[in-house]
């Protein structure tokens, strides 16, 4: 049976970060997962030319389809 325990290595020495398994002995296999930098999200713009264009076609709270039109399984 396989198990995953979660750990850290650092200057040749595992460190558990969670439960440590109880053995004497066993086969491994060392996953190493590389340290990621923080993603900075930029701040998306409109294209200056679309700016003031957009129409807003009904009511934004309603459905513009009635809803005898959906096509809907009732149950």
């Amino acid at each position: 049976m396989l198990k995953s325990y979660e750990a850290t290595y650092e200057n040749g020495q595992i460190k558990w970060l969670s439960e440590q398994p109880e053995i004497n002995s066993a086969r491994i296999i060392v996953t190493i997962l590389e340290e990621t930098k923080p993603q900075i999200k930029r701040r998306r713009f409109p294209i200056p030319d679309m700016a003031g264009k957009g129409k807003t076609l009904g009511d934004i709270v309603s459905p513009i389809v009635d809803e005898e039109d959906w096509e809907c399984l009732k149950w």
